[in-house]
């Protein structure tokens, strides 16, 4: 994506944000999500409908050799049979869906219900198919009709689209929001006069993830249960380099680990010298998700964006009752929640996922560990996202579990991370990646009872008062280049401060306890020049003067309490 592009997209979802927020009113960030959400997601399926169709109008009328969409003038008598036998032609669901593009019916269509949504309540609309008038109850209620219409025609997305008459935002509030997503053209995007090489899903994806984000910082705590920052997410992806294979989310809150795989192929491209299309076509997605809501939101993040998935059946408890029991990925990523305490059920007693301990009934981080190795393959790589207390802990079994998966050989690196990357948690977090093949292959090198460890808590910058972020090509280019020189062996060198590739020994001599920080050391300290005793001279006179300063301000105080009454 070009600067040009980059450029539109970041005053599009500016502009869009403040019109929405504007209309957001009293409304709890939570619930005002899905009515957001759901517009776009409407916007989305109707604009990709219409680019199909607007494709077939001209297929249709061009007469090419290889063409086979043509229909010929002289079958019809006059222009206007010719014209109607296109117009029902366009109307077959069958040319959309060769495409994976949703069948929208003529009631979901935006042009639609932007024009009804003009008229006043009680307006008659159309007639059902007994004949009988349909009024104009509410905008709520014609958005809910328009959702019912697309999951009807589209079995794939039955029982994920949310409706949002249950949220009673007004009428006015909500045409609002329509005119605004209605103001923007997202199939024809120009900027500054220049045509962008945008399509209408990359947009609305775009939008869709960018107001995403946007609603876990409102919604803070709430919102960390479904939205991972993007740069942990892209950081995570970049690592792991899934090319190919399956790839699986146990905890998969909004499906962005989803979202930068399908990013992360395209972005390496030109590169790899692939076409993106096909390449993405081997990559399959799983996920599971408890939070019904939640799960409904990455069916459409999915959706929105044309990826296949498979999320189960249901919204469902990973340990309880996990949708996947035979899958084996190639990749599992995922950002459980940190330290869950109620997790455990007397059911999970004995589980076959427990092979390297029983994780303690207080506390599910080594209950996601084991569960994600349990569905890797022979040769998979694994990360998640932890609280720090993960790589030291030593209480209810959590040393004894992390002894066996680093005598098991499993754990491939440790990242720690600086603080306030969450919007939903200041607990210090790190990064595990494990893998079940250090032995070397696909251009690897043996990393057999090796273990990287980077420290990259003084990396990122403060985007705002309160959040951290990383810089996608300096500071995630740092960690991703360093541990893939340690991985492919090209050129890797331990750097006091930021990176040391440890032994197995090294590790049993520190308790098997995983802080990066223990094992890279200090940053090496530029030498300023200056002789020590002089140094030393210098600071031993600033120090007898802040004494000096101290017993002054003492001494002040002192006299005031004393001239209060208070003897000090």
């Amino acid at each position: 994506m070009n600067n040009t592009e980059q450029q539109f997209l970041k005053e599009l979802d500016d502009k869009l944000w403040k019109a929405a927020d504007k209309m957001r009113n009293n409304l709890d960030a939570a619930n005002y999500k899905h009515i957001v959400l759901g517009l776009i997601f409407l916007k989305y399926v109707s604009d990709a409908f219409e680019e199909r169709q607007n494709e077939l109008k001209i297929l249709f009328q061009q007469d090419d050799d290889d063409n086979i969409y043509f229909m010929p003038r002289n079958d019809y008598e006059l222009d206007e049979d010719y014209q109607q036998a296109i117009h029902e032609e366009l109307e077959l669901i069958e040319y959309y869906q060769e495409k994976n593009i949703f069948w929208v019916p003529k009631a979901a269509r935006w042009s639609t219900f932007k024009n009804i949504a003009t008229l006043p309540i009680g307006s008659v609309i159309w007639q059902n198919e007994q004949g009988e008038d349909v009024k104009l109850r509410s905008i709520s209620w014609l958005v809910d009709n328009a959702l019912d219409e697309i999951e009807k025609a589209n079995s794939k997305l039955k029982g994920i689209l949310n409706r949002i008459s249950q949220y009673q935002l007004e009428n006015d509030k909500l045409i609002g929001l329509i005119n605004s997503f209605s103001d923007t053209s997202f199939r024809t995007p120009e900027y500054n006069g220049q045509k962008l090489e945008l399509h209408s899903k990359d947009i609305l994806g775009h939008v869709y993830e960018y107001f995403l984000g946007q609603f876990a910082l409102a919604e803070g705590k709430q919102g960390g249960q479904y939205y991972t920052p993007k740069s942990i997410v892209t950081l995570i992806v970049e690592m792991l380099e899934p090319y190919k294979g399956r790839v699986y989310d146990p905890a998969m809150g909004s499906g962005g680990f989803f979202v930068s795989s399908e990013k992360f192929i395209e972005e390496h491209a030109n590169e790899k010298q692939y076409n993106a299309a096909e390449q993405k076509k081997n990559i399959s997605v799983y996920g599971q998700e408890s939070n019904p809501t939640t799960w409904k939101l990455a069916a459409m993040n999915m959706a929105i964006r044309g990826i296949d998935f498979n999320f189960g059946k249901k919204n469902a408890d990973s340990f309880l009752d996990d949708q996947h029991p035979d899958l084996r990925a190639d990749y599992v990523m995922a950002n459980p929640p940190f330290n869950v305490k109620d997790w455990w059920h007397a059911k999970l007693e004995g589980d076959v996922r427990w092979k390297y301990g029983t994780p303690p009934q207080s506390n599910a981080n080594f209950a996601w560990i084991q569960h994600m190795l349990h569905h890797l393959n022979d040769n998979g790589s694994m990360a998640l996202l932890l609280a720090n207390g993960s790589m030291s802990s030593n209480t209810n079994n959590e040393g004894e579990i992390r002894k066996a998966l680093i005598e098991a050989d499993l754990v491939e690196c440790m990242v720690a991370l600086p603080g306030q990357l969450f919007t939903n948690t200041q607990i210090p977090a790190c990064i595990w990646f494990l893998t079940k093949n250090k032995r070397g292959c696909n251009g690897k090198v043996d990393r057999s009872c090796k273990t990287l460890f980077i420290d990259a808590r003084n990396l990122g910058y403060m985007k705002d008062r309160v959040l951290r972020d990383f810089d996608i090509k300096g500071d995630i280019g740092k960690i991703t280049k360093t541990f893939h020189k340690w991985k492919f062996g090209k050129g890797y060198e331990d750097q006091p401060g930021f990176c040391y590739s440890a032994e197995l020994k090294d590790i049993q001599k520190n308790d098997y306890v995983l802080t990066p920080g223990r094992y890279v050391g200090a940053a090496e300290q530029e030498d300023d020049g200056e002789p020590f005793p002089e140094k030393m001279a210098k600071l031993t006179e600033q120090l007898i003067n802040q004494f000096e300063e101290s017993d002054r301000l003492a001494a002040e105080i002192k006299k005031s309490m004393e001239e209060l009454g208070y003897e000090c």
